[in-house]
């Protein structure tokens, strides 16, 4: 049973933190969107692509196509603040969400933007110098990683030898289901 919890918290945390990262940078290029005049048209979430926000109008595309990958770092970190500012047991989960943006964004942004791909592509060409996109990626890429370093035993490995707070495992579990249904209710396709 232990190992069961194991996998069950591991798989629920790397896929719940795949969709909440989406969940997130999407967020950031609407928040964005809305605020500067623009006009959303749609947001897909689908679990099974890659996520994209599309809009009818764009009067600021390169504040628009930064806030992705800046609110999709930034707004786990938040959470992750806050959740350490109240020293709950289980803090180790937005730590690791938080570094998975973190590391996903930043890889996204940084690698993007030797093909123009995504985002990147279009940060470049609405005129970002290609040295912003690198050192973003290369700063949210370390930040992640430092955020991941140590963490482990939480997840059953190492020392812990598979044991985990089944708790959590049950509970990342139900965040992932949510998360599919977000991304089902939310899919503009």
């Amino acid at each position: 049973m232990q190992r069961f919890c194991q996998v069950v918290l591991i798989v629920s945390a790397v896929l719940g933190s795949w969709l909440g990262m989406q969940a997130v940078h999407e967020s950031g290029h609407v928040i964005a969107a809305w605020l500067s005049g623009g006009r959303v048209n749609r947001v897909v979430l689908y679990p099974l692509t890659i996520s994209r926000t599309d809009l009818v109008e764009n009067p600021h595309p390169l504040l628009v196509v930064w806030a992705g990958p800046l609110g999709g770092c930034l707004l786990p970190l938040l959470a992750w603040g806050i959740v350490a500012l109240f020293r709950q047991p289980w803090v180790y989960l937005p730590r690791f969400f938080a570094g998975f943006c973190l590391i996903a964004n930043g890889a996204y942004i940084a690698v993007g933007a030797f093909g123009l791909i995504g985002d990147a592509g279009e940060m470049l060409r609405h005129g970002s110098p290609l040295w912003s996109l690198l050192v973003f990626g290369i700063v949210a890429i370390s930040v992640g990683l430092g955020l991941w370093h140590r963490q482990g035993s939480h997840f059953g490995l190492g020392p812990a030898r598979g044991t985990v707070n089944p708790i959590a495992a049950y509970s990342c579990f139900a965040v992932l289901l949510a998360l599919i249904a977000l991304g089902l209710i939310v899919d503009g396709e």
